[in-house]
């Protein structure tokens, strides 16, 4: 009787922990997972075998586009908790008290290798964040710099190619990089913090992130300022020098992959302190810069930092692919009390991101869970591939209407803003302000200490030395000229670095560097 019982017993704790079947797509269970049918065991294969097409059609379907930047990323799950009062600023609900919390999802990345490059290369870090709030999601995608290479979106695909393949070798290029740098000096700021230490950080914990772009925030009294944001690391920044980052390249393409999922999975969260910085409208006119140009900062000392929260990252993903790699992120994505500005990069990207989505993801990319609002949503969207949920259901698809469709929210919007100017193709590098590509590269160079200093110099020339071809002279000596009015000990060292008679670069100094 005992014997009878435990077999029992065994039975059904068998049966409680029996693995699901495998089935096909539509769920009909596959009893033969490993042999294809046949006419006979040496014969052709069968037509109708259904398993063996769908296996394999999936399987030549499995691999999305990759992302054209940003393709080699890590991401995360965590949550942003509000530390500091800004409501005097902001009517973002998400901001509407102090101990507020929302979940939120990261992915940091390198942005000009492709999805199998080395994440230790030296290259700026996509530092792109996601809030589930309940004013729907708000995306904030800068870089781990606060500046970028270029002023207007009509530079960015020229800029981006520079960074990929050269069209006869499938090479790497230093010298259509330096010879695009050289042309365009207003890349100079971008470039200086790339060549420093800053441009291979120690995974992506120990590395800053910024918002990069001038946004807006707006008020319960609909006022308006200008605001930039900064998440700085509360694990302190470390960096590779340019040699560990060339040996981790070899020993491990993934070492920023496993150094932020091994922290979570052993419990040290990484964490981020959220800062932002503030102009009145009245102060962005009077400013000697334009505070819309993404290749200048805002000094600290006169627009200081405020503290606004902490980030933290708690979660790994539980597949890849589903969270990290399908994990589409736009600048479009604002919440009210957010706002744009007249950045002429963030203008770029409200339309190229999303567009850049839905070709890789599909038209309904916001459908999938890692970027659906968890909080709903009601819109007059219908079809389209991956069309998940009820695709609106029985509800009309048009607006207005009278069967109780979503409507207008009129408590939001934004107040008017002043537009001045006529309608044409402005350089971005004439006038007042708008022409001085050296002095914050300089000042950069100059708050570095002299360790820094010189892995700044010896990494430059490094990278210069790449450059060749009959043009090497040219864009070597026209590159100079940009170091030499950020600094003239920078470009001198630079020079003796390279070899090149230091009187040289002047003469080839091109007309919108000219001092």
């Amino acid at each position: 009787m005992r014997r009878r019982f435990t077999l029992l017993t065994l039975t059904i704790m068998e049966e409680s922990t029996q693995p699901k079947k495998l089935t096909t797509a539509s769920g009909r269970p596959i009893f033969d997972n490993q042999n294809s049918q046949s006419a006979g065991p040496r014969g052709p294969l069968m037509l109708q075998d259904y398993f063996l097409h769908e296996k394999s059609a999936h399987f030549n379907r499995e691999r999305i586009p990759e992302r054209v930047v940003h393709a080699k990323g890590s991401g995360a799950y965590g949550k942003f908790t509000v530390t500091h009062d800004i409501t005097h600023l902001t009517r973002a609900k998400l901001f509407s008290k102090v101990g507020n919390e929302c979940k939120m999802f990261a992915r940091f990345s390198t942005v000009g290798g492709e999805k199998g490059s080395a994440d230790t290369e030296r290259d700026p870090r996509g530092f792109a964040l996601k809030f589930y709030t309940e004013d729907g999601n708000w995306d904030l995608v800068g870089n781990n710099t606060p500046v970028f290479f270029v002023k207007d979106p009509l530079k960015f695909t020229d800029f981006i190619h520079t960074q990929k393949r050269e069209a006869r070798s499938n090479r790497k290029s230093p010298t259509m990089m330096w010879d695009y740098w050289s042309l365009n000096p207003e890349s100079l700021h971008q470039v200086t913090i790339l060549m420093s230490d800053r441009g291979t950080p120690y995974g992506y914990r120990h590395m800053h992130g910024y918002g990069s772009h001038t946004f807006s925030l707006i008020n319960a009294e609909n006022e308006r300022v200008w605001v930039k944001f900064h998440f700085r690391t509360q694990q302190g920044i470390k960096n590779f020098s340019d040699e560990e980052a060339r040996l981790m390249k070899a020993e491990d393409a993934d070492f920023a992959q496993h150094d932020l999922l091994d922290a979570i999975d052993n419990g040290e969260f990484p964490k981020w302190t959220m800062f932002i910085q503030t102009m009145t409208e009245e102060q962005a006119r009077d400013f000697r810069w334009n505070p819309f140009d993404l290749t200048k900062v805002w000094p600290q000392g006169e627009f200081p930092l405020q503290e606004v929260g902490v980030m933290e990252l708690n979660e790994v993903p539980v597949n890849y692919h589903a969270h990290v790699e399908q994990a589409a992120f736009a600048p479009a994505h604002v919440v009210d009390g957010i706002g744009y500005s007249p950045d002429k990069m963030l203008q770029g990207r409200i339309l190229s991101y999303p567009d850049a989505h839905r070709y890789r993801l599909g038209a309904n990319y916001e459908h999938l869970p890692v970027n659906a609002c968890p909080f709903g949503f009601s819109n007059y969207q219908r079809d389209g591939r991956m069309a998940l949920g009820d695709n609106g259901g029985p509800g009309p698809n048009y607006f207005p209407n009278s069967f109780d469709g979503p409507v207008e929210d009129k408590a939001q919007g934004e107040p008017a803003q002043e537009l001045d100017g006529f309608a044409a193709r402005y350089d971005r590098n004439e006038g007042p302000g708008n022409d001085d590509h050296y002095t914050q590269a300089g000042n950069l160079f100059r708050l570095l200490d002299a360790q820094a200093q010189k892995n700044l110099i010896n990494n430059v020339v490094g990278a210069m030395s790449g450059i060749e071809g009959p043009k090497k002279d040219l864009i070597t000596q026209r590159q100079l000229c940009h170091w030499f009015r950020a600094d003239i000990r920078l470009g001198m060292a630079i020079a003796k670095g390279l070899g090149v008679d230091a009187e040289i670069p002047m003469e080839h100094a091109p007309a919108a560097a000219s001092v």
